[in-house]
């Protein structure tokens, strides 16, 4: 079955772009807004709706499948790149994108994928989030003609055993950090919260607003979930332990804290993302190394979990031949192809350091659902609730999808069935 067409249509994802730099530097909140002009190159204001550009493929038995383009809420920021703009990048789908796919086989997902990974209309890569979107659809067009599921055409891709049981969700609470985490504790969602500690003023002086946290979070945990629920809290601080403590990261003072913050979890486990920004790859796998083997020497239990700096392919590969994190996030519209993502999930087996499948909350359910299929043919060790900041419909997105698949792959339908887990267009 060949590729016919492909048509382009600008939306909106799933929550904002923030210009990280700015908030970072202090910019003062205007309700949901926030004051001040924007230091970051592309960004008309600090916050800005998200932006999707929808890829339709038209199909050789007139069928349409989708992706959806999209970028990561801090777009421009720890060496990502910039901020994305629909309607700049619908001409280059429609144009340079559609002329390479028209007429290939749809079944070829990786070839296809691998074609668009290439293309450098001018001179250079296309934007993640164009590659991103696009292999989406093209994985959609790949299980629609081979009458499988997205799981498995990305199994065969990589050459994985997809899992047997849906991967743990990673539930993201937002600004909301008390309301949404008992709404995960309730729905016995197994990593949680989040709690974007993006601030001074939310780390706490001494860092002592996350210490609170963490502990009403255990609290909370043994009042709310459901019979046997051991929840793994997961805390992104977004370099604020770095700016608060400072280098070196394995002297006394910073893993006291770390052990107070362990305490604060017990019984729970703790993993910690993004404890510092130190500025560049490099530097951030030096920084990352020195606290986990300080951590490691003091026999404290928290996991630390690589963000900054690590977005690419290449980045993930240098921080776990590093051993500097017990985490990795593959942030996949950072990585472009989705196939790229489980190449870095991939390259993670066998190492000290697990493969968190995450993203943004700047996404769309179409590129939610193609994630849910790559958590299960990598078997991650967990996968991003997404889209948006409001918990419950990213989770029953991502959780639905894989135990949707889960479902019918164990029944091992007939290869005449179609893919219910593509949702499909009224041209279907």
């Amino acid at each position: 079955m060949e590729i016919t067409d492909v048509h382009t249509t600008p939306g909106y994802a799933g929550f904002f772009a923030d210009d990280q730099r700015a908030i970072k530097r202090g910019a003062e909140s205007d309700g949901f807004a926030y004051e001040g002009d924007p230091v970051t190159a592309g960004f008309d204001e600090i916050r800005q709706a998200g932006e999707a550009l929808v890829v339709d493929l038209e199909l050789e038995d007139g069928s349409v499948v989708r992706g959806d383009c999209a970028a990561v809420q801090y777009s421009g920021a720890a060496g990502r790149d910039p901020l994305f703009r629909a309607n700049e990048a619908a001409p280059v789908v429609a144009g340079p994108v559609a002329d390479e796919l028209r007429g290939r086989d749809a079944a070829a997902f990786l070839e296809n994928a691998e074609a668009v990974e290439d293309l450098r209309p001018d001179g250079d890569r296309l934007h993640t989030a164009i590659r991103y979107g696009v292999s989406q659809a093209l994985l959609a067009a790949a299980a629609r003609a081979r009458r499988t599921t997205r799981t498995d055409v990305l199994a065969d891709a990589l050459g994985t055993d997809p899992a047997t049981d849906t991967v743990p969700v990673f539930g993201q609470s937002g600004d909301d950090r008390y309301a949404n985490a008992e709404k995960m504790m309730l729905k016995g969602v197994p990593v949680l919260p989040h709690g974007l500690i993006n601030s001074a003023e939310k780390l706490g002086p001494d860092g002592d607003g996350l210490l609170e946290y963490v502990a009403w979070l255990a609290r909370r945990a043994r009042e709310l979930g459901p019979g046997g629920y051991e929840p793994r809290f997961h805390v992104d601080v977004y370099g604020t332990i770095g700016d608060r403590f400072g280098p070196p990261y394995d002297r006394s003072a910073v893993i006291d804290y770390c052990y107070a913050l362990e305490e604060a979890a017990v019984p729970f486990g703790l993993q910690i993302e993004g404890p510092m920004d130190a500025g560049g790859r490099a530097e951030q796998i030096d920084a990352m190394g020195e606290l986990r083997d300080g951590l490691r020497d003091a026999g404290v239990d928290v996991d630390i979990v690589a963000d900054e700096w690590c977005n690419t392919a290449a980045d993930v590969r240098a921080f776990v031949d590093a051993e500097a994190a017990d985490l990795v996030q593959v942030k996949t519209p950072d990585l472009g192809g989705i196939h790229r993502s489980g190449r870095a999930v991939r390259y993670c087996k066998g190492t000290e350091t697990q493969a968190y499948l995450g993203g943004t909350c700047n996404e769309t359910e179409t590129s939610a659902r193609a994630c849910a299929h790559l958590a299960l043919a990598t078997d991650a060790a967990q996968v991003l609730a997404k889209p948006g900041m409001g918990f419950d419909e990213g989770y029953m997105i991502v959780e639905n999808e894989m135990r949707r698949t889960v479902a019918r792959r164990a029944r091992r339908q007939r290869p005449t069935d179609v893919d219910d887990t593509q949702e499909m267009t009224a041209d279907d």
